[in-house]
């Protein structure tokens, strides 16, 4: 299992306003090949959004980093920062990770 880690500058829109402006975005990658899961991640203040992706594997993450990565330029946005790691699964299952 592979973590990938968006993290962006963003302006909104936040919460519910979030949810609705971006179910169909939240739809189409679901259906992203070897993704896991997604946890959306928001913060307001600091105005930066972005997620937590669990890939099946490295080659998944990677190609759907390029992927997004372009979808957020296309969109104008910069400084974006979209790290892979890998997991340690033995201390991840004591910590309670959902893998």
């Amino acid at each position: 299992m592979i973590l990938l880690q968006f993290d962006f500058p963003m302006t909104g829109p936040w919460g519910a306003e979030m949810a609705e402006a971006f179910r169909d975005l939240a739809e189409d990658i679901a259906a992203e090949p070897g993704l896991v899961w997604k946890i959306w991640t928001e913060a307001p203040d600091e105005n930066r959004g972005g997620g937590l992706y669990l890939f099946e594997t490295r080659p998944q993450a990677e190609a759907y980093r390029e992927k997004h990565a372009a979808r957020l330029a296309g969109m104008g946005v910069e400084g974006i920062r979209a790290l892979i790691f890998e997991i340690n699964r033995p201390l991840s299952q004591i910590t309670r990770a959902p893998l």
